[in-house]
């Protein structure tokens, strides 16, 4: 999770993630650039990919891809699909079997929570 928010702020603004044990969801938004333009999402994907799979590597004593290749990026379009994608990050862990409510999710970030 400190992965994935390392950039908060910076490149992208994460409003909620949840990292299960075979897959992540996150709902973002990129940052404008000082230059103009925005950041683009697939170099901030690949910069926590490529930190983040190093980093589990080396605890675990492997080597090799973590990762997929691919992801699937979604544009929101309106507040409703929004609070929808949100709900459905926040419901995930119990979709995999956590019993608990979401709050009890120790991989469950949501921001102002």
């Amino acid at each position: 999770m400190d992965t994935l928010r390392h950039w908060d702020g910076l490149k992208w603004k994460i409003f909620a993630a949840v990292i299960l044990i075979d897959h992540v969801h996150v709902l973002a938004q990129s940052l404008p650039k000082g230059e103009g333009g925005a950041f683009d999402l697939a170099e901030i994907i690949h910069s926590v990919k490529s930190f983040s799979s190093q980093k589990i590597n080396r605890f675990g004593g492997n080597v090799g891809s973590l990762w997929q290749d691919e992801r699937y990026d979604r544009i929101v379009r309106d507040e409703a699909e929004f609070l929808e994608k949100w709900q459905y990050i926040r419901n995930n862990p119990s979709k995999e079997g956590w019993d608990s409510q979401p709050e009890e999710y120790p991989w469950l970030y949501e921001k102002g929570r």
